[in-house]
């Protein structure tokens, strides 16, 4: 069962589609995620404007939603992901401050509102986080003060792209999340 752990929203339950297509984050996993976004040199969680790339059921935009997020775009290109997508946005009457889009995101277009926080649980051992990051940087969803949380296998090797400071790399059974900013801040 995949639930929000915290926030406005806390306790209800996410659709999760059977099968293995859609891999969430684990509530073990988001708790330890967000209770390290509150440290004080990420950027803070209420009023953020937050993208969830690869977001399959929409779990940690949803989080983010439910702990004090401005606004959340997702982004998937699955249809059983969008399907769940949309009908956990819709359960939890947040579409008022949710945006879907359609595509992959290594191809995602550029924007006009970069985002504070970004959430990319691609598939494992794909090697979709550098391009991912690169396509991010060069379509306007980075500002200097931005922050990127990758999830990844915790066995799965990636060296941090040029251009990208990591703050921080923890591991939790199978999973690992890594905490990027672009380079350009002045820290």
């Amino acid at each position: 069962m995949t639930r929000i752990i915290a926030g406005a929203l806390r306790g209800r339950r996410l659709t999760v589609p059977r099968g293995s297509d859609i891999r969430p984050t684990t509530d073990r996993m988001r708790e330890r995620l967000f209770s390290m976004l509150q440290h004080d040199r990420y950027p803070p969680l209420a009023g953020a404007g937050v993208v969830d790339l690869f977001a399959g059921t929409g779990a940690l935009g949803l989080e983010a939603l439910s702990r004090g997020a401005a606004w959340v775009t997702f982004v998937d290109n699955a249809p059983g992901a969008l399907s769940c997508l949309r009908e956990n946005i819709s359960a939890l009457n947040a579409g008022d401050r949710c945006k879907v889009l359609r595509t992959d995101a290594r191809h995602i277009g550029t924007t006009e509102t970069a985002a504070d926080i970004i959430f990319m649980d691609p598939p494992y051992r794909q090697g979709l986080i550098p391009p991912t990051l690169s396509r991010l940087s060069a379509g306007g969803w980075l500002y200097d003060g931005s922050l990127v949380v990758a999830e990844l296998a915790s066995d799965e090797d990636m060296t941090v792209p040029m251009g990208w400071t990591l703050l921080d790399d923890r591991s939790q059974g199978a999973q690992r999340i890594m905490f990027l900013k672009p380079d350009g801040d002045g820290d």
